[in-house]
């Protein structure tokens, strides 16, 4: 009896020392973090972001651990292509792109002729981003960008996003309990960065704020000033699905690899359809999105490589330009 008396002490000591070992942990890291931020606000004011919106924005932010462990857990990308494409090229999206498509084509060839880019790639990246707008994020962008700005993988860039960020607020174009997006900051139906919301947002309804949250025409304005910042041509596509001869080396695979249209004929590469390639003599790469070289093979063009500089994915690029074939008028 005495022994497990002697026991049970020794494990309610235990447990209370933990307690409280994990509570002094807790309490000098909030504390870590508040000084952290003091600091934070001393380097905004100093780049001219006003103290009011400085003082007010950052109130209430607090470290989010899910965003710590989204950002050093991310899963690996384990889907094949065609996984990937029935995930997010299905029926059901080419069927609302469409209709989206033609619900504001007005508006949509207006921004085209304007940015040198075709409407359907305007609708393609907004339907892969957000689904339309539908599924912008649910993380508060200042509280995620601070923790993963003091958390120190990344602490350098997400500290630059977090400042920009700020001054978006600043300039009147949203309000930071409105600012609400990806866990990483990604924001609005087009998943901007707070650095490319300056460098390529637009307020094309001149109505004094660049609202990529929910204003069609600086949404779809913002999609393709990025796209022909990013060196798009209005005269070409961005590729095509191809059939290759079975005696294809993959040594003429990859996107760093470019021939004309006219030498990958001689090689034997051919559309899907079997039928010879266009006479456009475009310089174009050949390249398997999928891991290992296998798969669906497709030529690409220069618009290809600016859809990539939007999302390094090949995978990413490749539906965007299936889903913008799908819907071309």
């Amino acid at each position: 009896m005495f022994f497990a008396k002697l026991v049970s002490r020794i494990v309610l000591l235990a447990l209370l020392f933990i307690f409280f070992y994990q509570s002094a942990q807790v309490e000098a890291s909030q504390q870590q973090f508040a000084e952290w931020l003091e600091n934070l606000k001393v380097e905004a004011i100093k780049r001219g972001i006003s103290k009011k919106i400085v003082d007010s924005a950052l109130t209430e932010v607090k470290l989010i651990p899910r965003v710590v462990e989204l950002d050093r857990k991310q899963p690996e990308f384990s889907l094949t292509f065609n996984q990937y494409m029935e995930r997010v090229v299905p029926r059901s999206r080419i069927k609302r792109a469409r209709k989206k498509l033609a619900e504001n084509r007005a508006l949509l060839e207006e921004i085209g002729n304007k940015f040198g880019v075709q409407p359907r790639f305007i609708v393609a990246l907004w339907g892969i981003e957000t689904d339309f707008g539908r599924i912008t994020g649910g993380f508060p962008v200042i509280s995620s960008l601070a923790t993963l700005a003091y958390d120190g993988r990344r602490s350098k860039f997400f500290r630059k996003e977090l400042l920009l960020a700020l001054k978006i607020i600043d300039g009147g174009h949203i309000l930071a309990k409105d600012m609400i997006g990806s866990w990483a900051g990604a924001m609005g139906q087009n998943q901007f960065m707070p650095s490319s919301f300056h460098a390529y947002a637009v307020d094309y309804d001149k109505d004094g704020s660049k609202d990529i949250w929910k204003t069609l025409p600086d949404i779809f304005a913002s999609i393709a000033n990025y796209l022909s910042k990013s060196g798009w041509r209005s005269d070409q596509t961005w590729g095509r699905a191809v059939s290759l001869p079975e005696n294809f080396s993959s040594k003429f695979l990859g996107r760093k690899l470019k021939k004309p249209l006219s030498e990958w004929q001689q090689l034997g590469v051919r559309k899907l359809s079997g039928q010879d390639l266009p006479k456009r003599n475009l310089l174009s790469s050949i390249i398997r999105p999928e891991k290992g070289q296998i798969g669906p093979a497709f030529a690409i063009y220069k618009n290809y490589d600016v859809i990539l500089k939007w999302n390094r994915s090949n995978y990413f690029a490749t539906a965007v330009g299936i889903l913008s074939d799908k819907i071309k008028p």
